[in-house]
């Protein structure tokens, strides 16, 4: 048997999926006349509460269009050292919007209105001009720890008061919203982007959409042009979001009790010498020997995994993990 817990990437679209994909009503995106993008967008903005929005073929433009759309050159912006937009998008920050990082240490990755208060530069020549702060969710190297909207309000209020923008990497924001049980309309009150993947616990093959209010979004258009990333009958791939979205939201909380099942027996392993608390679908957990060793033994077994530090190890449940799978893996560990 192989377990493939590498990431919630490795998912293959569904009979029901892929039939909507072939039946997808298609034109030009780039010329605004594919009906299928256009109701994907409009369909995820009214989901977050939001105006508007853009699909695009990652995670990565959106997060990366955003912060364009948000920042100007010799800007800074605040994250959580983890986060996504600054370890894993290849250095975009600087060479797309010229813009420079002040890293914070959350717990977890989540970082709090307090945190974030006293790094916001005073203006000053001497100083980059803080314009935007990214918050992630759920948070990947946090383990798929989550922000609540009630740790987010303060933040929100924060960055409005000191007239900063508000960007949310929402790779895997319904993985939070899941286990959190707060309303996705509720987001758009509270942030000026929205970057939802559709691609990772959804279980779409491709793409991401930046939700955003209509000014936002027009010119985010014109980036994503500037980027490579307008594609012409594109409605094939949003009908898979679409059914996503109408489809495999509800079944997330499968993959979180999943991901307990395995990091309960992980946590009695003389070889694991920490598991992270699991909230979502996410496990990372410490091991005695070295990673790749590990990693190798397990492969051994066809459990497929990926390190995240030297001796840390990351398992992420998904769609196309089933119970017999899970109860493999426990039986291996």
């Amino acid at each position: 048997m192989t377990v493939d817990l590498r990431s919630d990437t490795v998912t293959k679209p569904t009979p029901g999926m892929l039939e909507a994909m072939w039946s997808a009503k298609v034109g030009d995106d780039v010329f605004g006349e594919d009906e299928t993008v256009n109701a994907l967008e409009e369909k995820a903005a009214a989901m977050f509460g939001m105006e508007a929005a853009i699909y695009c073929p990652s995670g990565t433009m959106t997060n990366q269009i955003a912060i364009k759309c948000f920042t100007q050159p010799l800007d800074e912006l605040i994250a959580d050292q983890t986060a996504h937009v600054y370890r894993y998008e290849g250095g975009g920050i600087a060479f797309n919007s010229g813009v420079s990082t002040r890293l914070l240490n959350g717990y977890r990755g989540i970082l709090t209105a307090e945190m974030i208060a006293p790094e916001i530069n005073a203006e000053n020549i001497h100083y980059p001009h803080t314009s935007l702060v990214v918050l992630e969710n759920t948070v990947n190297k946090g383990g798929g720890s989550c922000y609540t909207l009630e740790h987010i309000k303060p933040i929100a209020g924060l960055c409005k008061a000191r007239g900063l923008k508000l960007h949310l990497d929402g790779a895997r924001i319904f993985n939070a919203l899941a286990h959190t049980g707060d309303k996705a309309v509720d987001y758009g009150t509270y942030f000026d982007g929205i970057s939802v993947c559709l691609s990772k616990g959804l279980g779409a093959p491709v793409g991401s959409v930046l939700l955003a209010d209509k000014a936002t979004i027009k010119y985010a258009r014109r980036i994503r042009k500037v980027l490579g990333g307008g594609m012409r009958q594109a409605g094939f791939l949003a009908a898979a979001g679409i059914y996503a979205l109408d489809h495999h939201v509800e079944r997330l909380k499968i993959d979180h009790q999943h991901a307990q099942i395995v990091a309960i027996e992980l946590a009695k392993q003389s070889w694991v010498t920490d598991v992270l608390p699991v909230e979502t679908n996410i496990i990372l957990f410490d091991t005695v020997e070295p990673a790749n060793v590990v990693l190798s033994r397990l492969e051994a077994k066809g459990i497929k995994a990926a390190s995240t530090d030297t001796h840390r190890i990351r398992f992420v449940t998904h769609l196309d993990i089933h119970p017999e799978q899970v109860e493999y893996v426990v039986k291996s560990l």
